[in-house]
């Protein structure tokens, strides 16, 4: 029986890696969108790909089964091999290998003739095999778009010959490596390792983010339609309320989670007349929709929006909070400033004494900068705000922090 190898639609592949086998909260039992049959059949399909990644825990629903990576040994990113998967029927392999032979003498063909190539090679088949014209001028143009084939006039009639590849790849290693991994198209780099003779693997990472990669079409997407000036359809899936829904924006700008690695597409709502996030592993689809005539005055609005921006969260009515943290810095501590300097995304610093600075912020949401306050714990002499939550919760951190180190409610 023929091969094929059959992938419709990648969203239900994305979808099924990240609840199945990613997050891991899900098992078969709980699928209930499909027959078991279809879990079974795209669980082998990815198993496929991530077999040596795979493991599994029983649980009270059932068996889970999900991807295990240890960053310590495993220097690229598995779900990279998802994108290396095309949906192709028995014609589309045979023409791969019959069309590339009758090429690889370095000779142009035209269609007549490669359609008689083709023939004559499937003619010594056991069981004959027939591909019309029109069948080879489509896998011939699909090649030549793709830069497999070149295809040039000669005559009122065109010519294929396979491309030249003339770059070296050697010097690149490196950067491709480094690219396929940290970059938000790092699927490129996948590409190019694969075909080297050797991929590098010296680099590691404490943080390494794998989940992005499934994202990948759905940035491309947007990115297409912001290079075109272009509004955009996104279609959202809502966690909590198990339900799609449709939006309208212009995109604007991307933001990617240096905690997290989640990235977010920042667009305006042309409903809701304000600028929303939307994060990229909950949007379904983006479709290119007209041309936006007033896209300067949008991208505007971004650059007034992002003076104010210190993670995603806009709080619950745009409100302005007002942030001071107070720090103490020894002699032989300029790290400390570098640091305060390299890392604050908007506000200032002052010198208050020799040792004394303060940080100031307006923000959306103070609670944001929790996180990046307590990183200075020991150095922190004040931490206020016209938020009173995130003063609360600072506060509240620290003394139960000290008090897991015996340092009592009043430390």
């Amino acid at each position: 029986m023929a091969y094929s190898e059959l992938i419709k639609s990648f969203e239900k592949i994305r979808d099924y890696m990240r609840e199945f086998y990613v997050y891991g909260f899900k098992s078969r039992e709980d699928y209930t969108k499909k027959s078991a049959r279809s879990y079974d059949d795209e669980r082998r399909r990815i198993e496929s790909w991530l077999g040596g990644y795979m493991a599994f825990r029983h649980t009270a629903e059932g068996k889970n089964v999900f991807i295990s990576v240890d960053n310590r040994s495993v220097p690229f990113n598995p779900l990279h091999s998802a994108w290396k998967a095309k949906s192709f029927t028995d014609k589309d392999i045979v023409l791969h290998f019959c069309l590339i032979d009758l090429l690889s003498g370095g000779e142009a063909l035209g269609v007549p003739q490669l359609a008689d190539g083709v023939a004559s090679l499937l003619a010594n088949t056991d069981a004959p095999f027939e591909i019309d014209e029109s069948t080879i001028r489509k896998k011939l143009k699909e090649y030549t778009d793709l830069g497999v084939f070149r295809a040039e006039k000669q005559g009122r009639s065109l010519v294929y010959s396979l491309a030249e590849d003339g770059v070296d790849l050697g010097p690149w290693r490196e950067a491709a490596a480094f690219f396929s991994e940290e970059a938000p198209f790092g699927v490129v780099g996948s590409y190019l390792i694969d075909r080297m003779d050797e991929a590098p693997e010296f680099f590691s990472y404490k943080h390494h983010y794998l989940l992005h990669t499934l994202d990948t079409q759905v940035l491309c997407d947007a990115l297409c339609a912001m290079k075109e000036k272009r509004c955009v359809d996104i279609v959202n899936f809502s966690v909590r309320h198990d339900k799609e829904h449709e939006h309208r924006v212009y995109p604007l700008r991307f933001y990617i989670s240096t905690q997290t690695g989640r990235e977010y597409l920042l667009g305006y709502h042309y409903k809701f007349r304000k600028p929303m996030f939307f994060r990229l592993d909950t949007v379904r689809s983006i479709t290119a929709g007209p041309v936006e005539p007033h896209w300067e005055k949008y991208e505007g609005f971004a650059d007034k929006f992002d003076e104010n921006l210190w993670g995603v969260s806009t709080g619950g009515d745009y409100c302005i909070d007002h942030v001071e943290l107070t720090l103490r810095v020894e002699d032989g501590e300029g790290y400390i400033l570098d640091r305060l300097e390299r890392e604050k995304r908007h506000g200032r610093i002052e010198a208050i004494d020799e040792h004394t600075y303060r940080f100031v912020a307006d923000v959306y949401d103070a609670g944001e900068l929790l996180t990046w306050a307590r990183s200075f714990i020991g150095r922190v002499i004040r931490f206020e705000s016209d938020n009173k939550f995130a003063v609360d919760r600072f506060y509240g951190d620290v003394r139960r922090m000290a008090g897991m180190y015996g340092g009592g409610e009043e430390a």
